[in-house]
């Protein structure tokens, strides 16, 4: 049908499913969009290397799914998952990941995602599960819901999380406290705690074995 000049055109006319991809790696990007785009009924309508790109970016082009890698600089991709979620509602998640760590899948499921992926997976799992949370489903690696079944859920605290993910990248307890606003007698009990709840030595040791675990 020809367009009609000045006639509104919907922009998702023709294009099948449309996708936002986020991955700081360049490379790995590109040659993910080809082979999405290679797959029937899949357009890539937009690609960004940074977590603090994604909502701005699908404010303006209002993807279908957004496939979005955990660990993104500027914003990290749980975060970016639940902003997305809040600004952009109709638009689906997928989080990717390279490791099994367990604490990923619950606070993916909290931050709104539509289901959890082993990054370097088969292009063809990766579609299916595009269209299976188009649906309304939600797609988790079997991998990565056995690791979290058999971990349990995280032991720290929203706010034990909070101070020792600042504390992690050298800030002192002052510090931390002055970028939460929060008393120092405060943030020091929190990451106290963290460290007996972790059962580690010190807050650098806590900080490395939430990581690991997912649980930051």
């Amino acid at each position: 049908m020809a367009e009609i000049p000045g006639e509104p055109r919907d922009h998702r006319v023709g294009l099948g499913v449309r996708l936002l991809i986020a991955e700081d790696g360049g490379a790995l990007r590109g040659a993910l969009a080809l082979r999405l785009e290679l797959a029937a009924g899949f357009t890539v309508v937009a690609q960004v290397g940074r977590g603090d790109e994604v909502t701005p970016t699908a404010l303006e082009v209002r993807p279908d799914v957004a496939l979005l890698d955990i660990e993104l600089p500027g914003l990290g991709g749980l975060d970016a998952a639940a902003e997305l979620r809040r600004e952009v509602p109709e638009c689906r998640v997928l989080l990717l990941t390279t490791s099994a760590r367990p604490g990923y899948l619950p606070r993916a499921l909290a931050a709104g995602a539509a289901g959890l992926l082993v990054k370097d997976g088969p292009v063809e799992e990766l579609t299916d599960a595009v269209r299976r949370v188009l649906t309304g489903e939600t797609v988790v690696d079997p991998a990565l819901a056995a690791a979290a079944r058999s971990a349990g859920p995280s032991p720290l605290s929203a706010r034990e999380r909070e101070v020792l993910a600042l504390a992690a990248d050298g800030e002192s307890a002052g510090a931390v406290a002055r970028a939460l606003d929060l008393p120092e007698s405060l943030v020091r009990s929190a990451l106290a705690a963290a460290v007996a709840k972790t059962g580690t030595g010190d807050r650098a040791e806590a900080a490395r074995t939430a990581r690991d675990h997912g649980w930051l």
